[in-house]
Parts: C-alpha cells; structure tokens; sequence
C-alpha cells in the first residue's frame, strides 16, 4: 500500500505524520487491496475561527476511490473522526463481499471442486475436463474481482451452462 501525506498552509509535525500513519495502518486490517492511501491536511481558517480539515483518499483494486473529508479545531480529533468514517466505509465494502459470497471464500471453493488434469506423457495430447463449480454470474464476478486472474470458467447456477468470465480491455466484465 502507498501512503502519502500533504499538508497545505499547515507545517506538518513528526507527531502529526506519525498519528496519520497509524490510521493509514487500520485500513489494511479489511483486506481490500488497497493500492494506495492519501491524506491532505490543510489549516482550514476561515470566518476567523482556526480549523484543521483532513481528507483521505482511498484507491482500492477494482473499486470506487472513497474520499472522507472531516474537519475540526483540533487536528487529532479530525484525524480520529476522518479515519473512523473510512473505517466503516472499507468495513461495509467488505462486508458486502463477504455477504455476496457467503462465509467461504470462492478462492477455496474453486480450489476443491476444479478438477485438476496431469499427465505423465510427453505428447501433445488435450485431455478434455469440464468445470464442477457451480455459481452464479454475480458470485463469479466477485470472484474474479477479488482475484488477479483475467478469466474464469464456472457453470452457470441458473442456466447449467459453461460460461467463461473475463476482464475487458475497458475495465468492464465480458461474458461468453
């Protein structure tokens, strides 16, 4: 995970990067591949009254960027009600995955009924297996989400029939 810190018309402290750094090390415990983490922290002064105004920035694989913004007159207070909103932000993301695809995750399911073909010779022969996984077209594109394959191969719960999931050069899903 990359981590990044601005301040803007605010001289940053040892203290001040460390505390963000700590909340920058929460986010992982969600194992949402987070690819990078950015906080600007900006002296927010206006009508006179002194303010601090924190934002985080969280890039995640395959996922919408979530920006939480929060501001207050102490810098430690909006640090800790900033990481808290991104907290239940990444923890509802991960819960939405873990409800989709229920407790076990489609990695080992995958693992266990994918029948896997070895052949001692050294001839050129196609040994042909079909899929055992059964999942619907939701399910595999959590799957194959959360993944870093670029296609799956799964039998359609509702049809019966052998789909094959794959990554578009657009970022979208395409389906066969």
């Amino acid at each position: 995970m990359n981590t990044g810190i601005v301040a803007r018309r605010l001289e940053l402290t040892d203290a001040m990067r460390e505390y963000v750094e700590k909340a920058f090390e929460q986010f992982g415990k969600y194992n949402l591949n987070i690819i990078a983490v950015k906080a600007i922290i900006e002296d927010d002064n206006k009508h006179g009254k002194p303010s601090v105004q924190i934002e985080f920035t969280i890039h995640m694989a395959h996922r919408d960027t979530v920006v939480i913004k929060h501001a207050d007159k102490d810098f430690y207070a909006a640090c800790d009600l900033a990481a808290d909103r991104a907290k239940k932000v990444l923890r509802r993301y991960k819960d939405k995955i873990s409800d989709k695809i229920g407790k076990e995750t489609p990695h080992k399911q995958l693992e266990a009924d994918i029948p896997f073909v070895y052949s001692d010779t050294e001839s050129n022969e196609v040994i042909e297996t079909k899929p055992d996984n059964k999942m619907s077209i939701q399910e595999a594109t959590l799957f194959l989400r959360e993944s870093n394959q670029s296609f799956l191969v799964f039998i359609d719960k509702d049809s019966g029939a052998m789909r094959v999931l794959y990554w578009r050069k657009d970022g979208r899903f395409g389906l066969y």
